[in-house]
């Protein structure tokens, strides 16, 4: 019989596309890793550089480039590709020049007889998942975008941090948009199973240092700070990523917040949004629908008002 191998192609030889494809050689998560770009020599250059690594990883993994061709058979299509970052530019100050990058991407993918699942890393991110959705033509649950999945990690290392804990031991979320707008569910976060405003009412004296506020701040701006000081974020959105991909190879049923289409939950249609899902070997299996208190839904409703207004009229 004949044993399949998994492929991830991956669009964009940035920093992003470039750390992916690491991650993905490092975990040992797939045989064949295909890079794609714009600049053809940048493809090559990087998987060139990556297959030197083979010998002294232990890995037996196939990395190469090529064009948009090549994606007929892959398994899972990543797209990180993007406009250069401008200073002082939001997230969604980037969707004309990458909704433009995109319909050149999308089309030749699908023209190549791709029936995979898309994960969109591009910014503005809700806004494009939701994009290639319509572009693509795939149901819903094979095109995601990472969403709130870096927020939310810098959300727990946020709160870990605080509370002098492992990032492991806190379960917390950002949920809407990737951008400006995203909120936190504070009734939800908790440390060790513990509700986190409780631990804070409980111990009002030992941690009045905490400022639920600073923290939200904080984790909107370090993007850009990161950005500032290197020119990109491509660690945490590299590792973020390659987590998706696993859990749809493995087939692990473990719950990720995403960006995906809301079919009602949370009283919402036709929209990607960060919300947390349950991943899958078919992409997304589930919506999760987390009881926001009216404060909480208020400001995610808000934020969910941001993201439809950009959606494209299609």
């Amino acid at each position: 019989m004949a044993i399949k191998r998994r492929k991830v192609a991956i669009v964009g030889a940035g920093a992003v596309g470039s750390t992916v494809a690491y991650t993905l050689v490092m975990q040992d998560i797939c045989e064949d890793v295909l890079i794609l770009d714009i600049n053809k020599n940048k493809a090559w250059a990087e998987s060139m550089d990556l297959n030197h690594s083979i010998s002294y990883l232990n890995r037996n993994t196939n990395i190469v480039s090529g064009e948009y061709e090549d994606c007929g058979d892959a398994d899972i299509v990543v797209i990180t590709a993007a406009a250069p970052y401008i200073t002082g530019q939001t997230r969604l100050d980037m969707l004309e020049k990458a909704s433009s990058i995109i319909k050149s991407i999308v089309n030749p993918i699908m023209d190549s007889g791709f029936n995979g699942i898309f994960i969109i890393v591009t910014n503005p991110v809700d806004v494009i998942s939701y994009y290639v959705h319509k572009l693509s033509g795939l149901p819903a649950n094979q095109v995601i975008g990472t969403g709130t999945s870096l927020d939310s990690a810098r959300l727990q290392n946020a709160v870990a941090d605080v509370m002098g804990v492992d990032p492991q031991s806190v379960q917390a979320y950002c949920l809407g948009e990737h951008g400006d707008s995203q909120m936190v569910p504070w009734s939800m976060v908790t440390v060790g199973g513990k509700n986190f405003l409780k631990i804070l009412d409980d111990n009002k004296e030992r941690l009045n240092h905490i400022v639920l506020e600073q923290i939200e701040k904080n984790i909107l701006e370090i993007p850009f700070k990161v950005v500032n000081g290197k020119g990109a974020t491509n660690y945490g959105i590299a590792a973020t990523t390659a987590e998706i991909i696993k859990c749809i190879f493995k087939d692990s049923n473990k719950v990720i917040p995403v960006s995906a289409m809301l079919n009602g939950e949370y009283g919402i249609k036709d929209a990607y949004v960060g919300v947390p899902a349950v991943l899958n070997r078919n992409g997304i299996k589930e919506i999760v629908e987390l009881r926001l208190t009216e404060d909480e839904n208020e400001k995610f409703q808000n934020s969910v008002k941001i993201i439809k207004s950009y959606n494209p009229n299609l």
